[in-house]
Formats: C-alpha cells, structure tokens, sequence
C-alpha cells in the first residue's frame, strides 16, 4: 500500500513540476513587418511607375522602438546614395517621405534592417529590401499652354535643330549635334521642309529659307560625291567626300537619296515665284532631281531595287528595298522620276513583293493593310509622307491613309494598354519610333519596346 503512495505521489510532483515549468519558459514573440503600402500600392515585392513624391507606409506586428527608425529604415539609390526622409511614427505605423522628390525613372532601394526593434525589445524578425523604380513626376513643369501652342513650339524648336545646328560650309543637316563634320543626306531632306515650315510660320523670312537651302543645293550639286545620281547617307560638310556608314557602305545610298529629293522638290514647288534667285534655285534641284539615274539601281535589270552601292565592293551589301517600311517614296521617286523611271512591274514585284508585303490581321480592333506584326516602328508611317499626300492615296495593296490611320491608332494602343507593364506609357505618352534610349539607338514598336 505505501508502494502505491509513494507512486501515486511521484506522479503528482512530476505534473506539478510539468506545469510550474512551462509557466517558467520565455514565450518567443515575432516582431515582424505585417505590411507596406507605397502610393496606394500594398505588399508587392516590388513598385514600378512609382510617384517620385514618395509616400511609404508601414505597418508593424508590434508597437515601434522609435530610436530605432531612423537608422534601420533608409531608402538609397543603387549607386549607394541615401536620402533624409521624415519618420511619422504612430504606435505600430511608420509613415516615411523623402525631404526631397526623387528623380524620376530612377531606382531605389527602401532597406529595413533587423537593428529595429519593438518597443518591448524584441528585433524584427527578417530585414527587407523593396525596390522601387519612380515614374513621370506628375508636376508641371512649364507653364500650361493650349494645343495649338503647343504644336507651334514643337515646329519652332524641330525646325531650330536643322537651322541653329546646319553645318556652316554646307548648309546641311548633321548627323547629331555632336557630329562635327557629319552630315546626312535625308536628314537634309527633313531639315529643307522645316525651313519650309518656318517661313511659312514667320519664324524666319522667306528670304532667309531661300538662302539657306540654295547653300544646300549649291554643294550638293558643286561638292558632294554622286553615284550614278546618288548621293552617300553621309557626306563630310566641308569637302563634299563620302564619309563610309560601315565598311562596304561607302557609296550611293539610294533611300537617303529619296529622302532627299522628297525635300528638295518640295523647295522647287515651295519656291515658285519668278525671281532670279527662286528661278535659279528651282532650276538646279530638276538638274539634280534628273540626275539621279534610279532604274541603274535594278542591279542589272533584276525587278527591284537596291539600296546600296559602292564604287570599291559593287552591290556587297546585297540590300533590296522591298516593302513594307519607310521606303516607300524611293519607288513613288523613281516611277515618277522623267529621265530614269522604273516599271510598274518593279514596284509590284520589288517593292510590294507579289503582295507579300500584306498583312490585314487586326490589333487592338484595328485592321492593318500592310507591313510587319502590330506595326512596326511609326517611322513608317512618316518618312514617305512628308512629302506625299496618303489620303486619297490607294493601289490594289493599300488604302494609304487607313494604312498609316491605323499603324498609328495600334502604336496609341498597345501604349495604353501597356501589356509589358513599362512605367510611364500611357495616353499620354506613347508614340514607338526609331529613337536613342536608355540602351542606345533602337528602332522602337510595340514589338520590340
């Protein structure tokens, strides 16, 4: 019998001692980040398109150790610059803004390191890095102005590129602002019609077009290298000599040639009055215009015509021009061309490959008569009608003006709808066309932005 109590009061101690342990043992508390929200956005491992007037919120499991915050939560560039931000510390809330707005398509990094702690103590479980990627500042930075103003200082300052940057002997357009001696032959085409603009717009006199695209006509005729008619896509402004575009394109380029003839015969119907010197002018570009022997460029009777040539490795760069691009004109030239026409069976076969320049599907609700998926860049769209009229415009491939109608209502789109999720597309900023970009030159579309 006292066996039996001995046992039955072991095992009574031994639960008693059970529970008296457990109430001993430290209970583990979890400080940890339950939440952040930044510009209206919440626990995303990343933000993009962000308000540079940044707005963080964050929300904690505990109530905060506040002299804690300032060194445990910062926000820096991925270069390693931090910046002074104001805490607002409200129990178990932090709200965090920069001093200063952030720059806009910049990343950053929001850091959390596991220095913070709680106000009881304890560390925060985990440290955390967000990145954040800021998109268009929505502030004005200009003063507002209406549409038509608008539209007015984009002519006056496209056409002060071609002006205040023309090289100095030449007359001609460089290649860029920083090009020196480079200038480019369609480029000269495009900087001819802003000069037509601008004297029709009084932004400079008339007289003063005149003389500046007489400059241009003069050393294109008196300087610059001409192959059978063509001229090279870059010229040295001061000699008149082929600067090569790559190795073997260092002779005719028959598209800039286009693009250049497009300007000029825009001049000779632009300047028409019958003065000495706007006679004289209108006379030289038909010398030039007649010049330029296109059907030469069928590479011995083919039913196409090539872009390249050059007096060192012939027809080594073997580039057809063929639709559908910004080529265009170069067909419309050359079959109008009085001294050096090609046939229709040169456009149909050459430019509109037997038809296969067609396309016809729709995007985004839009039909698309011709050329590559959802568009192509929307240079397209531009080049060839700088100077050609499309409305009206038809063959048995295209509706011109639907065609370049919709390339550009699919190119405002695909921005809208930004199916790659970039910051800063949208109806107001959209527009995919051969431009310099974060990575270099690009001829930007909705297939490859």
């Amino acid at each position: 019998m006292k066996q039996w109590i001995c046992f039955l009061l072991c095992i009574g101690i031994g639960i008693l001692s059970s529970c008296g342990s457990k109430d001993n043992d430290p209970v583990t508390v979890t400080f940890q980040l339950e939440e952040i929200e930044i510009n209206g956005e919440t626990n995303a491992s990343s933000y993009t398109n962000v308000d540079p007037n940044l707005h963080v919120t964050l929300t904690f499991s505990e109530e905060i150790d506040q002299s804690t915050v300032q060194n445990n939560i910062t926000l820096r560039t991925l270069t390693g610059q931090s910046f002074e931000l104001t805490y607002n510390i409200q129990d178990k809330t932090v709200i965090i803004q920069p001093t200063t707005t952030l720059v806009s398509y910049t990343s950053y990094q929001l850091i959390i390191n596991t220095g913070l702690r709680s106000a009881s103590g304890h560390r925060i479980s985990t440290g955390k890095v967000y990145a954040i990627s800021t998109g268009i500042d929505p502030a004005d930075k200009f003063p507002r102005i209406s549409d038509e103003e608008l539209l007015t200082l984009v002519q006056q300052q496209t056409f002060r590129y071609f002006w205040n940057f023309a090289h100095p002997i030449s007359g001609m357009a460089r290649e860029r602002t920083s090009s020196g001696n480079t200038v480019a032959t369609g480029g000269t085409g495009f900087g001819v019609m802003a000069m037509i603009v601008a004297a029709e717009r009084a932004f400079i006199t008339r007289e003063e077009a005149l003389q500046q695209v007489q400059k241009i006509v003069t050393f294109l005729e008196e300087k610059a290298t001409r192959y059978h008619g063509a001229f090279a896509h870059w010229i040295h402004g001061e000699t008149g000599e082929t600067i090569p575009f790559s190795t073997y394109d260092n002779g005719a380029d028959l598209v800039e040639t286009a693009l250049l003839m497009q300007g000029l015969l825009t001049a000779r119907q632009y300047f028409n009055r019958p003065t000495a010197a706007e006679s004289s002018l209108r006379n030289a570009i038909t010398r030039l215009w007649e010049t330029v022997e296109w059907n030469w460029f069928q590479r011995e009777g083919e039913e196409m015509l090539y872009w390249h040539w050059s007096p060192t490795y012939g027809w080594q760069m073997n580039m057809p021009i063929k639709g559908w691009n910004e080529s265009m004109i170069v067909y419309l030239l050359a079959a109008a061309s009085p001294t050096h026409p090609i046939s229709k069976e040169v456009y149909d076969r050459g430019w509109a490959r037997g038809g296969n320049m067609m396309n016809n599907a729709t995007y985004y609700g839009y039909r698309l008569p011709l050329g590559p998926q959802l568009g192509g860049p929307l240079f397209f769209a531009h080049y060839s009608f700088l100077g050609i009229r499309p409305e009206g415009l038809q063959d048995s491939y295209a509706d011109y003006w639907e065609q370049n109608r919709n390339h550009t209502l699919i190119n405002y789109r695909h921005c809208v709808t930004n199916p790659n999720g970039y910051y800063g597309y949208g109806e107001d900023c959209w527009g995919l066309t051969a431009s310099d970009g974060n990575r270099g030159y690009s001829a930007h579309s909705p297939s490859n932005d």
